[in-house]
């Protein structure tokens, strides 16, 4: 069913018929000053639980804004389950990372301090608004859950038991990416993106000891890390992904 709306805006409340949602300054502030939009033009809501729904500007004032949600225009779909572990990189292109990422289907971005890793910092409020603003621009119904960064060894002793982690090894070592990913295993998958410095040799002898990880070749050439991050991603869905299974159903 093709929708006559383009603004989709992702809500943290519950959505059904009937329903009233409130937003922010911030989000009113966008829909009357930035769209200029009016009460009665109808936008798109999603909640990453609900599907999405159509909804009307009932109010708009200067602090806040109430839309009414009239009707469910897509049902909630099953996700591929990947998540991305990277190193940080310089500000404009993690932002690219949780950006395009996002856009990828990503389930999960979890920032990883290792040891050649440059930054000190991550702003995780900035990664989940990039996040949010492109799950909103590419129709996807879900946002990816941001985590608080961690350390190598910390990401390593909290890794789930049933769910493998593939590790894009720029030495050179480990299987090809593509025949790696043939199966992810039934707790979903997991990519591991070292820093620009590529991981130090007691990390990589760290992953070798851990079970359920498996290093990958991303072929002859050395790539930047938020290249990496986006070509793995883009391969794992190719192969055992979202991408065989298409878009959520619409209602009609």
């Amino acid at each position: 069913m093709t929708t006559d709306y383009e603004t989709r805006l992702f809500v943290e409340d519950g959505l059904g018929v009937g329903v009233s949602a409130v937003l922010d300054a911030d989000r009113a502030h966008y829909l009357r000053n930035v769209l200029r939009l009016r009460p009665g033009a109808k936008v798109a809501l999603f909640n990453g639980r609900d599907g999405e729904w159509l909804a009307e500007i009932t109010e708009l004032a200067k602090r806040s804004a109430t839309l009414g949600v009239i009707e469910q225009r897509r049902r909630q779909g099953v996700e591929a389950d990947i998540w991305l572990a990277f190193a940080p990189i310089k500000r404009a292109r993690i932002d690219f990372i949780a950006q395009k990422a996002t856009e990828l289907g990503a389930t999960v971005l979890w920032p990883v301090f290792t040891q050649f890793t440059a930054m000190e910092r991550v702003n995780l409020g900035r990664l989940r608004a990039n996040a949010i603003e492109a799950a909103e621009q590419s129709r996807r119904l879900s946002v990816p859950e941001v985590r608080e960064v961690v350390r190598f060894d910390a990401l390593l002793d909290a890794w789930p038991d049933d769910r493998r982690l593939f590790c894009c090894d720029e030495t050179g070592g480990g299987i090809p990416l593509l025949q790696a990913f043939t199966s992810p295993g039934p707790g979903g998958a997991g990519l591991l993106i070292g820093p620009e410095g590529g991981l130090a040799k007691v990390e990589l002898d760290r992953l070798d000891k851990t079970p359920n990880v498996c290093r990958v070749n991303l072929g002859p050439r050395v790539l930047r890390a938020d290249t990496a991050a986006l070509a793995a991603l883009a391969c794992w869905q190719a192969a055992a992904g979202d991408w065989a299974v298409g878009q959520p159903a619409e209602n009609n």
